[in-house]
C-alpha cells in the first residue's frame, strides 16, 4: 500500500494543502486505487518553500494544482498498478 501524508501545517494550508487532498481522493477514486493508497493529514513535513508538501512513503514532493496530474501519474499512479 502506498502511503501519502499531505502537510495541512500553515504553510501548507495557505498554499492549497485542502486542495491537494480533493485532488488525490478524486483521482484515488476515478482510478480505483481505493486499496492501494491511503492519504491522511500531517504537520510540517519540513519542506515549505516548495508547494505542498506531500510525502509519498518516504519521499516527499513539492506539489501545486499544476504539478499535481502530473505527481499523480509518476509518483502515485504507476507504482500503485505496479504493485498489483
Amino acid at each position: 500500500m502506498i502511503k501519502i501524508n499531505v502537510c495541512v501545517g500553515s504553510s501548507c494550508h495557505i498554499r492549497g494543502s485542502y486542495k491537494i487532498i480533493e485532488l488525490l481522493n478524486n483521482a484515488i477514486k476515478e482510478n480505483s486505487l481505493e486499496d492501494k493508497v491511503a492519504v491522511s493529514a500531517a504537520f510540517c513535513l519540513g519542506h515549505c518553500m516548495n508547494g505542498v508538501s506531500v510525502k509519498v512513503n518516504d519521499q516527499i514532493f513539492g506539489v501545486n494544482e499544476d504539478s499535481f496530474k502530473e505527481f499523480f501519474e509518476e509518483h502515485v499512479k504507476l507504482p500503485a498498478l505496479a504493485e498489483a
